[in-house]
């Protein structure tokens, strides 16, 4: 679990990483070199993709600020967790050294930033140990080799950027491209302005089945904002799945009374996504109790619209959703933003999905909301039909 120390220091790092260079040594002062390093080294790992190499290689990470040196030895090797090495059990093979403000740079700060050039990389022993040398030379086939994958699977950990959303929804076990559904593609499409933003991220239902916590949604999600915050809930307990920037909740999103109380914990939020159950009646009790707690310039997501249209979720029979489903829901957005057009009644008071819904995007399954001040003023109200009618015929 995480205490609130850790989580202060990973804030911290977040707001130095797009900092000045004295934010960064303050941190480094207050907290110390040890304390930093650990929490930077758990998100390198977190980062890591599964290593390549089938003999086992251990490469050590150092960090320095100052006159200050910690070291990490990690052992990697194919279909096992990369795990720390004692000192006296390492057999180093390569060596990557950063400065920490450096690591916390490439880790928090902005991906397309310009990086200090502090990264080294050394394979050992060197030539000044001829014994081991031409131990080295004589498994130079599997042990360069083996070692070259290691440090490219650490490299790889190391660095604001990553893969696409396809290619990590595989990596954490997400359903939400090339299984069930084919969803990442849009949400790459609405999410890339928000990645190198400190977001705070809500997704309901956290998955899972008999022994599997699931959870690799939340995982895909803290790997692609590399600054913010994840925040998972579930009907049932997967607290065990908490870590540093992502918290598992245990709570009922038919609840109104308890998710005004979360988000009034861990909000306002820059993203939510509906992925629970999918019963119509909690799609939309979801919707109208966290929508208020979604920031402006933020987006709430629907997923599995399909359960519109089945009726042991609620949904309606007869092709056409109605308004008390998931897709109804989403239909009627549509009217709200357009209630300055609405004539017979004319809306007086707007509802707060009215004032605040700006913007609509529905694929196949899925819909994105968008939140702002629905500001826009209708036509002047002598444009009425006979002007239309007239202007349309010219």
């Amino acid at each position: 679990m995480v205490d609130a120390a850790q989580n202060a220091v990973i804030r911290r790092l977040i707001r130095a990483g797009a900092g000045s260079d004295d934010e960064i040594d303050a941190l480094l002062k207050d907290v110390g070199l040890t304390e930093v390093a650990r929490v930077l080294v758990e998100e390198v790992l977190f980062r890591c993709p599964e290593p390549a190499n089938t003999a086992a290689v251990d490469v050590a990470l150092d960090l320095t600020h100052g006159g200050e040196r910690h070291t990490v030895a990690l052992r990697m090797v194919r279909d096992e967790p990369i795990r720390t090495v004692e000192d006296d059990s390492a057999r180093v093979r390569s060596r990557v050294a950063f400065t920490a403000p450096d690591l916390v740079r490439r880790l928090f700060g902005p991906a397309d930033s310009p990086r200090t050039g502090d990264f080294r990389n050394s394979f050992v022993p060197t030539p000044q140990d001829p014994g081991q040398v031409s131990e080295l030379l004589a498994e130079m086939n599997t042990v360069l080799r083996a070692a070259a994958q290691a440090t490219a699977t650490l490299m790889a950990g190391c660095t604001g950027r990553c893969p696409d959303l396809g290619e990590l929804s595989i990596r954490y076990g997400s359903d939400k491209w090339a299984s069930f559904h084919w969803y990442t593609a849009h949400y790459e499409r609405h999410f890339a302005p928000y990645r190198d933003r400190p977001v705070r991220v809500l997704e309901i239902g956290i998955g899972g089945f008999d022994d599997d916590l699931g959870g690799g949604s939340l995982k895909m999600w803290k790997r692609y904002f590399p600054q913010g915050t994840v925040f998972g809930l579930d009907i049932y307990d997967k607290t065990a799945l908490t870590e540093p920037r992502l918290t598992a909740l245990v709570g009922d999103q038919n609840d109104p009374e308890y998710l005004t109380e979360m988000a009034r914990e861990h909000g306002p939020f820059d993203i939510v996504i509906d992925d629970g159950s999918h019963v119509n009646e909690h799609v939309l009790t979801s919707f109208r109790t966290l929508f208020p707690y979604v920031r402006p310039g933020g987006l709430y997501v629907i997923e599995d619209l399909q359960t519109a249209y089945f009726t042991d979720f609620g949904g309606s029979t007869g092709g056409v959703a109605g308004p008390g489903t998931s897709l109804g829901l989403v239909k009627g957005l549509i009217d709200d933003l357009h209630h300055r057009e609405h004539r017979e009644p004319a809306v007086v008071r707007p509802t707060p999905a009215q004032s605040t819904v700006t913007g609509l995007h529905a694929y196949h399954n899925i819909a994105f909301v968008e939140k702002g001040t629905n500001g826009e003023d209708t036509l002047p109200s002598w444009m009425d039909a006979d002007v239309w009618t007239a202007l349309g015929a010219k």
